[in-house]
């Protein structure tokens, strides 16, 4: 088991910087039923939605509850496991291989800093633009001001010896990367200490 999946389960895990840094990832929220800023995201789906890097699934089943058609996808068969067992639907599929209903969905959700999947924030948007239909909207969950586009190579602890990539970006540079895609910013917001987008097609 990795120490993704572990952190999937509850256990505490972090990404760790060449640097020895160490970025705890929000494992308590992955796991626990919508919290506080969730709402902003489930609120904006009002159509079939993707949830990419579903985690143990709180979003898709939370959509799928509201009566909203909803699908997971993540990496890790735990998570799809997990995201089962809340009684939503989930592939085990990385989001840049071919996906059902490829540029028919009418939201994608980047929750969870999962802008950082591949470690390209650009390449990743313009696979977003793939996927979405006429209408459809990006909803992205940020980093706080102050962190612009940051990509590092990382590794999850504890225990982890594969290195790969993955970026951080800050709510102030969401804008100049949309634009450097297909998208505009249609809104931004903040709840507590999260921060948020909403993405459409320019």
């Amino acid at each position: 088991m990795t120490a993704f999946d572990r952190g999937l389960l509850g256990h505490r895990c972090w990404l760790e910087l060449a640097t020895g840094e160490r970025v705890d990832l929000p494992v308590d929220r992955w796991t626990a039923i919508p919290c506080e800023g969730d709402d902003v995201l489930l609120d904006a789906c009002d159509g079939p939605t993707l949830d990419v890097g579903c985690g143990p699934g709180r979003l898709t089943a939370a959509l799928s509850e509201r009566g909203v058609a909803s699908l997971g996808v993540d990496i890790s068969a735990t998570a799809v496991r997990l995201t089962h067992a809340r009684g939503a639907a989930a592939l085990r599929r990385d989001v840049f291989d071919r996906l059902p209903g490829e540029g028919r969905w009418r939201h994608v959700l980047l929750a969870d800093g999962n802008i950082g999947i591949g470690g390209d924030p650009l390449r990743l948007l313009t696979r977003m633009a793939e996927l979405i239909g006429d209408g459809g909207t990006v909803l992205v969950e940020l980093d706080p001001p102050g962190c612009g586009v940051r990509q590092d190579q990382v590794r999850l602890g504890p225990g982890g010896d594969s290195w790969f990539t993955w970026a951080w970006v800050g709510v102030e540079a969401i804008a100049g990367l949309a634009a450097r895609t297909a998208f505009r910013v249609a809104w931004e917001t903040r709840r507590g200490h999260r921060w948020f987008a909403c993405l459409e097609r320019a």
